[in-house]
């Protein structure tokens, strides 16, 4: 998983020169699958339950799932969010990033700011000795909505990684006394996948089927590392 994750990141990274104006949603996904394939590993996102592409290229007011197309262009102060997988010799890593087009607004950049700092919150919970899965959520939660006044998605949440895409346990990005709540062990492999919006929680699913939007029409960022729960703590398996 370390060397899918190693891969991932890379081409995460890559994205920072490849992700401008006017470059399409397309370009974005294109770019993905021939690094990944170059890379001798597998996009997972390809294929699964019937999706068409290799990375789930989410602009604005998208909060996940965003289909590519060569008609969607990016312009100055769009955000995108890059939500790719790979599978390395049957284990899969999964991560995600908000990359900024240009100069956003300030509200759209503290967005995403907010955001990542999600992400590095849930991480820091997941890690902590004794730590649930909900102590994720409630990190999560107190960072975006009860720090912040954003949204936080329930729809959706992260989840078990490794031999499969998705995985037991949920991992949701708030605290409800009704989830399962195990126990976080060494052994485990867990996205952390905070989806912030800048108004409320709620979301839609376009005709499609896959394209998830906010409600209310307002920007969403997202945040995701797989994280590898060891002896020795929390090991971050997309990063560089």
């Amino acid at each position: 998983m370390k060397r899918s994750g190693k891969i991932l990141a890379e081409c995460l990274l890559k994205l920072e020169d490849i992700i401008k104006e006017g470059v399409s949603t397309w370009d974005i996904d294109r770019f993905c699958y021939l690094y990944i394939k170059e890379h001798k590993a597998i996009p997972s996102c390809l294929g699964y339950c019937g999706y068409p592409n290799s990375a789930c290229v989410s602009v604005n007011e998208v909060v996940i799932h965003g289909i590519p197309s060569k008609k969607k262009i990016l312009k100055e102060g769009d955000i995108v969010s890059v939500d790719l997988c790979v599978t390395l010799d049957g284990y899969v890593s999964d991560s995600t990033r908000t990359y900024e087009i240009g100069k956003v607004s300030d509200d759209v950049h503290k967005l995403n700011v907010v955001a990542r700092e999600c992400l590095n919150v849930g991480i820091e919970a997941a890690g902590k000795k004794g730590a649930r899965i909900l102590d994720i959520g409630n990190a999560v939660f107190k960072k975006a909505f009860l720090e912040n006044g954003y949204g936080v998605v329930r729809d959706y949440t992260g989840h078990g990684v490794g031999f499969d895409l998705h995985e037991e346990p949920e991992v949701p990005n708030f605290n409800d006394r009704l989830l399962p709540n195990p126990r976080i062990k060494p052994g485990m492999v867990i996205a952390i996948e905070p989806m912030i919006n800048m108004g409320s929680w709620q979301v839609d699913t376009l005709k499609d089927g896959w394209t998830v939007v906010t409600k209310d029409g307002k920007p969403a960022c997202h945040w995701e590392h797989t994280v590898a729960i060891t002896d020795n703590g929390i090991e971050i398996l997309t990063q560089l």
